[in-house]
């Protein structure tokens, strides 16, 4: 049995599912190269090993490993519309309005956000670090949903666990591509961003309310439930966050 939560904001939506894996570092793959259910084929872990945490994966939660879309996440603002499986190069944010789709997104410190609108039957998967974020990933992917018939009115988010702004030190080049109310300085040595606080500002700011946005208050790098790459660096593995029509 591993640990998999599902959002609550989705839990009485119909026909929407949607999950965030735990690391999972005692209960599966325990010897492996990243042990637990590390997701991520950018690690250094072999192919093979994130394949069988895939199936592991797929078979504890009953969904079809044949309709996944993985992002090929490059830290940028790129969305694009999916109606095929498999996965997506140069691209950190997905939409379908298909139901045979499943629309995954990976991180370890980053923010995946999992976006569903059950009236317009449209949902989104976007990946956002801080280069993302500054670099209007929200913003795009909101547009695009809007564009292909979504409403932000009708629009449910989720943002999974992330780094917090107490842990997430930059320099001042990254500090000044944020708005000062999510920047914090004098506290720290360095700046400080609050991702999770810009990330739910442009949603708002896009018409979500925020009645309709659950936010995770866990922090990836003070919690050894998650990866976090600035803990563990090289040896990290990677959470995945998913979700599909039905």
């Amino acid at each position: 049995m591993i640990t998999v939560y599902h959002p609550d904001i989705f839990k009485d939506l119909p026909g929407i599912e949607a999950f965030f894996t735990e690391a999972n570092r005692t209960l599966v793959n325990t010897h492996g190269t990243v042990s637990g259910l590390n997701l991520g084929y950018n690690t250094q872990a072999e192919k093979e090993e994130v394949d069988r945490n895939f199936e592991h994966l797929f078979h504890e939660i009953d969904w079809e490993p044949s309709h996944m879309v993985l992002a090929s996440q490059v830290h940028g603002s790129s969305c694009k519309v999916v109606n095929e499986p498999g996965t997506v190069d140069g691209t950190d944010g997905i939409i379908t309005k298909n139901e045979d789709l499943a629309l995954g997104i990976r991180v370890a410190d980053c923010a995946a956000i999992l976006i569903a609108d059950p009236v317009n039957r449209i949902i989104g998967a976007f990946h956002a670090g801080w280069k993302g974020a500054a670099g209007g990933i929200i913003p795009a992917g909101m547009e695009t949903m809007t564009r292909e018939g979504g409403d932000p009115d009708s629009f449910y988010v989720y943002i999974s666990p992330c780094i917090s702004c107490r842990n997430f030190e930059v320099g001042e080049e990254v500090a000044e591509q944020f708005p000062e109310k999510f920047v914090v300085k004098g506290t720290y040595p360095k700046p400080h961003v609050d991702l999770k606080g810009f990330l739910i500002s442009q949603l708002n700011d896009g018409g979500v309310d925020l009645s309709r946005i659950q936010a995770s208050d866990e922090c990836t790098l003070e919690s050894k439930r998650y990866y976090s790459y600035r803990r563990e660096r090289d040896r990290a593995g990677r959470m995945l966050a998913m979700i599909k029509l039905t």
